[in-house]
C-alpha cells in the first residue's frame, strides 16, 4: 500500500520551500523516519522524513521545484522491499565453465551518492570546476553522499598525483573551451541577498574600527584550554571570550542592543547575541539566548553545537529567530579588515578579523604583538559616534585583560 508523504509544516508564516536534493531514488529500501529529501527554506535546509518503512515510490516533484506546505512529495510502499540486485545467468556463463574468470564488472554509481543528477548543487559546481568525475569519489555524507569537503579532498589528491608519461601532443582544439553554467539560487541564498540590501537600503549604516591585543586572552587559552576541555567537554576558543565581553559592552552602552520600531527605540535588558556561522548553503545566524547570563562555557557550547548542526542542516527555525547583536568572525577564513552589514531589525554588528603579528608601541618600546582588527557597523539614526567608539573601547579594554570579565568590570 502507498503512503504519501507530504510536506510537512514548516515553521510560523513559512508556507512553501524549494526541493533541495532527494535522499533516496525510486526503488530505494527505507526505514520508518528516515530522511527521504531535503527542503530548502527561508531559513535552513528541512530534512523530510518517511512516515513510514518500505520501498521509496514515485517523486511527485523534481529538484528545484517549489512545494507548498501540505503538497504532495513522493510516495512510499509500506512494508515493500527493495528488488534484489541479482544477475540471471547467461549462457555464455554456463557454457565454458574451465575459462579464466573475467574481472568482475565495476559496480553501477549509487544514484545516492555519486550521479551527477543526486549531488547538491553546490558539489555538482565544485565537481566541475575540479573537473573530476563524481564516480571516483567516495563520499563520507550521509548515506554515502558526496560533500564538498570529498571533492575538495580529491582535487587535492588529484593535483599531487605524479604527472602521467608524456605522450603524443593531441591536436589542439579549433577553438578554446569556454564553458558556463547556470545555477538557479537557493531560498536561502535569495533570502541573504534580500535581506542584506534591505538592511543598506533602510539603516544610516556606518563602520567604526578599533584594534585589539590578543595577548592575554591567548595565553589564558594556552594555559587552561586543555583542563577546561576535560571539565566542560567543548574546546576553550576566542568567540566565548567576544561574546561575554560583548555582553558586558552592551550593558554599558544600550544603544548598541537597541532597535527601530516605526517612532519608537526598543532598549533590550538582556544580551540575544546571533552569531554567523558557516552552512553548506551560505552564512546562519543562529542566537545565543540570555548570552548575559551563560558563563564563557555555555557560550562555546552553544556555538559548537550550532556550528555542528548548521552543516548537518539541522538547526531548528525558532534558534534564528530574534536577536538583538551580532557578533561575525570573519578571521576564521583569513579576513584581515572588513565592514559587516547590520542584521535587521538589530542596530549593530561586529565583526572580528584573523590575528596577525604585527609592530606596536607599548611603553615607548615597539614590540611585535597578535593584534586583531574589530569593527563594528552601526545604524546611526540610533547610535551615535561616540556610543559606537565606547562601546569598542569597551570590549577592547575586556579581551586585553580578561580579569575584567571574572569580576563585571
Amino acid at each position: 500500500m502507498a503512503t504519501e508523504v507530504l510536506v510537512p509544516v514548516l515553521g510560523e508564516s513559512i508556507s512553501e520551500a524549494t526541493l533541495g536534493e532527494w535522499l533516496k531514488q525510486p526503488g530505494d529500501a527505507v526505514a520508518v523516519d528516515e530522511p527521504i529529501a531535503s527542503l530548502e527554506t527561508d531559513k535552513v535546509s528541512v530534512e523530510v522524513p518517511s512516515p513510514v518503512a518500505g520501498v521509496m515510490g514515485d517523486h511527485a516533484v523534481k529538484v528545484g521545484d517549489t512545494v507548498q506546505v501540505g503538497a504532495l512529495l513522493a510516495t512510499v510502499d509500506a512494508g515493500g522491499s527493495a528488488p534484489a540486485k541479482t544477475e540471471a545467468a547467461t549462457p555464455a556463463a554456463t557454457a565454458a565453465p574451465a575459462a579464466a574468470p573475467a574481472p568482475a564488472a565495476a559496480p553501477a554509481a549509487d544514484e545516492s551518492s555519486d550521479s551527477p543528477a543526486a549531488l547538491s548543487p553546490s558539489v555538482r559546481r565544485a565537481v566541475l570546476e575540479h573537473g573530476l568525475d563524481p564516480a571516483t569519489i567516495k563520499g563520507t555524507g550521509k548515506d554515502g553522499r558526496i560533500t564538498k569537503e570529498d571533492v575538495a579532498a580529491a582535487a587535492a589528491n588529484k593535483s599531487s598525483a605524479p604527472a602521467p608519461a608524456a605522450a603524443a601532443p593531441a591536436a589542439a582544439p579549433a577553438g578554446s573551451a569556454r564553458k558556463e553554467e547556470r545555477v538557479k539560487m537557493t531560498r536561502l541564498r535569495q533570502t541573504i541577498a534580500k535581506r542584506l540590501k534591505e538592511a543598506q537600503n533602510t539603516a544610516a549604516m556606518l563602520t567604526t574600527f578599533n584594534d585589539v591585543d590578543m595577548t592575554a586572552v591567548i595565553e589564558a587559552r594556552a594555559k587552561y584550554k586543555d583542563l577546561f576541555e576535560k571539565k566542560h567537554g567543548v574546546r576553550l576558543g576566542f568567540m566565548g571570550f567576544f561574546v561575554k565581553a560583548a555582553t558586558m559592552a552592551l550593558k554599558d552602552i544600550p544603544s548598541v542592543n537597541a532597535s527601530i520600531e516605526g517612532d519608537e527605540i526598543v532598549y533590550h535588558d538582556y544580551a540575544d547575541i546571533s552569531v554567523a556561522v558557516s552552512a553548506p548553503n551560505g552564512l546562519v545566524v543562529p542566537v545565543i539566548r540570555d548570552a548575559q547570563d551563560l558563563t564563557v562555557a555555555g557560550i562555546e557550547k552553544t556555538i559548537g553545537d550550532f556550528g555542528k548542526r548548521a552543516k548537518d542542516g539541522t538547526l531548528k527555525m525558532d534558534e534564528m529567530k530574534g536577536g538583538t547583536f551580532t557578533i561575525s568572525n570573519g578571521g576564521v577564513f583569513g579576513s584581515l579588515m572588513s565592514t559587516p552589514i547590520i542584521n535587521p531589525p538589530q542596530s549593530a554588528v561586529l565583526g572580528l578579523h584573523r590575528i596577525e603579528e604585527r609592530p606596536v608601541v607599548v611603553d615607548g618600546q615597539i614590540v611585535i604583538r597578535p593584534m586583531m582588527y574589530l569593527a563594528l557597523s552601526y545604524d546611526h539614526r540610533i547610535i551615535d559616534g561616540r556610543e559606537a567608539v565606547t562601546f569598542l573601547v569597551a570590549l577592547k579594554n575586556a579581551i586585553q585583560d580578561p580579569t575584567r570579565i571574572l569580576i563585571d568590570l
